[in-house]
């Protein structure tokens, strides 16, 4: 068959990523953890993008029961998104003590809130083993997960059930990993990425590279198609991600903003003002390396002294300031994930955002896809 040339390239959206994950655009919304909720997914996949749902925080019959209520919103493709590592060293040995420390830095916000201060409780671990078996159980379309790579015998069984695996990187060394366990599509994530880092082989503040220098070194380094993820807001961005190699991308920030969003009206109103000019890293908000809209909670945790708990318990001692933060409207005081394309996000509605996106990356992504694909293997 002969090659096609790039004056003749063929459609933007016809990629291994769509082909494979059976969709008809190669846009994947980024999970957003506990802001997920069942209808954004099926609204994303219902318009022919990849909808996903961040299951990580629910026990086992919470998903199962998420789940079910996708599939009664779209017969398309969606995926359920989990952490293979659910918690960090110290977190079943911590204690009332470490407890009582890190307490008294959200304290004075919680009480000057009215909201009673928390008491001490034991940590009651949630197993990924537990999450991803309804999964399989329930044949989800698409697995996707972060902070690791599945047992073996878990992948086995997910090829067995015919369940799409999308793995998430942020190092090269990471995707080579990826690539060796045979998943079929490898998210690169940039560090520019709003909420946390997926990292797994170095601590995730010694894995921040960008999604520009990320995803060419991705690309290179494995035969599995890519997915550009981090600081991905509009169509620039997309068509950026395919010159730079990948056949997909993941946007999270700008759909977090949408009015079909688990987020707040406090927290989307903070993204689509257009003062969300700064963000920052903390551990400060769940004990894990994440990225929200610079505020003065992170100022507060970010200081010398502070002392964190471990995920995800530091992620359950916030939630006593976060639920009453948010009642009270003290944006000052609340987590709001964002990447730092969070100054980009203009548009509320989920579906107008992917018309947009789609109307916008059609008129010039062809050529682009095309000169990328021709381009000589660097493997």
């Amino acid at each position: 068959m002969e090659k096609q040339s790039v004056s003749s390239p063929v459609p933007w959206n016809q990629t291994r990523v769509s082909s494979i994950l059976g969709v008809e655009y190669p846009i994947i919304q980024g999970p957003l953890g506990g802001l997920s909720t069942q209808r954004l997914t099926a609204t994303v996949s219902n318009f022919g993008g990849l909808g996903s749902f961040g299951a990580h925080g629910l026990g086992p019959s919470a998903i199962k029961d998420v789940i079910a209520e996708i599939r009664e919103l779209t017969t398309k493709p969606f995926a359920m998104n989990l952490w293979v590592s659910m918690e960090d060293e110290g977190a079943r040995s911590s204690g009332k003590e470490e407890f009582a420390r890190s307490l008294k830095h959200i304290a004075g916000h919680v009480e000057t809130l009215g909201a009673p201060l928390p008491d001490y409780k034991p940590y009651v671990p949630v197993r990924f083993e537990d999450q991803v078996r309804v999964l399989i159980e329930a044949k989800v379309p698409v697995f996707s997960f972060i902070v690791g790579v599945p047992p073996k015998e878990i992948l086995d069984e997910c090829r067995i059930q015919g369940i799409i695996m999308i793995g998430t990187a942020t190092t090269a060394a990471e995707t080579r990993v990826l690539d060796e366990a045979g998943v079929n599509v490898i998210v690169a994530s940039g560090f520019e990425a709003g909420g946390h880092r997926g990292s797994f082989l170095l601590p995730a503040e010694d894995s921040l590279t960008g999604t520009f220098a990320l995803t060419p070194q991705v690309v290179d380094a494995v035969s599995a198609p890519v997915v550009a993820a981090g600081g991905i807001g509009d169509a620039r961005g997309i068509i950026a991600a395919f010159a730079l190699g990948a056949e997909g991308v993941q946007i999270g920030t700008a759909f977090l903003a949408s009015e079909d969003s688990g987020a707040s009206v406090v927290h989307r109103n903070a993204l689509l003002s257009g003062k969300a000019q700064r963000t920052s890293l903390t551990k400060g908000f769940t004990g894990r390396l994440a990225r929200g809209i610079h505020n003065q909670l992170i100022e507060e945790l970010n200081r010398p002294g502070v002392e964190i708990l471990p995920y995800p318990l530091q992620r359950h001692l916030v939630r006593n300031l976060s639920i009453p933060a948010e009642k009270a409207g003290r944006e000052e005081l609340l987590q709001l994930w964002a990447g730092q394309n969070a100054g980009l996000s203009r548009v509320s509605d989920a579906k107008v955002l992917l018309e947009t996106l789609v109307s916008e990356v059609s008129a010039v992504a062809g050529p682009v896809l095309q000169w990328s694909r021709e381009r000589p293997s660097r493997r």
